[in-house]
């Protein structure tokens, strides 16, 4: 059984059966209104070098591993990662640079994690990335894809659970697009709001065509 924990902006924290701690895009809070995340990684990967993306320092163990921005296949704590890199905007990078969007092979699921994607990629790139079990996906527009974009990326991706992230919460001082704008239009998929910012799941018991809301806590 994993556990997938929702810091808050785009952080996300993994944890594997073993217990083990696997943190994508930590931010620091502070800088973005929300309280820091509370996690101690064995490792870290970060999507691209913007100040709510990349600040490892406040969650890595010592002796933990870092992977910022790398690309292609390698291993993470024994799991196969995919970085792809791409773009933060529409202008092939020329305004706010590129990412890179991980998939994550762990315990039999396929996690894809979009960092600050700011457009849909071409189809021969998001072949890739599947197939996809659980997809996050940035929602809230200004810096990354929208929420009718998003709408158009998880139908292409298909993935059975999508997990909306980087969208304005109570606190956030970024200007961002709360998360109904993306709820209102996703209408072929359940919505299955939690009442924590955990998530427990396995390859045996993921559902299908679901919307997972975490709470900040």
């Amino acid at each position: 059984m994993l556990v997938i924990k929702w810091h808050g902006h785009a952080c996300f924290e993994i944890l594997d059966v073993k217990g083990r701690s696997l943190v994508i895009d930590p931010h620091d809070g502070r800088s973005i209104g929300i309280k820091p995340p509370e996690a101690r990684a064995d490792a870290v990967l970060i999507t691209h070098d913007h100040f709510d993306h990349n600040a490892y320092q406040k969650v890595l163990k010592e002796g933990g591993e870092v992977y910022d921005m790398k690309t292609g296949k390698f291993n993470v704590l024994g799991y196969e990662v995919f970085g792809l890199r791409t773009y933060h905007d529409k202008s092939k990078g020329r305004r706010r640079g590129e990412v890179v969007v991980y998939r994550i092979s762990i315990e039999g699921l396929n996690i894809v994690h979009l960092g600050d994607l700011g457009y849909i990629p071409p189809d021969e790139e998001l072949r890739a990335l599947t197939p996809v079990d659980i997809l996050m996906i940035p929602v809230g527009g200004t810096f990354t894809i929208d929420a009718r974009e998003a709408l158009q990326l998880s139908e292409k991706l298909m993935p059975k659970v999508v997990i909306p992230m980087h969208y304005w919460v109570e606190g956030v001082n970024l200007p961002l697009a709360p998360i109904s704008d993306f709820l209102k239009i996703i209408t072929t998929r359940k919505i299955s709001k939690l009442e924590s910012n955990v998530w427990e799941v396995s390859k045996d018991t993921i559902p299908s065509d679901v919307v997972v809301v975490f709470k900040l806590m």
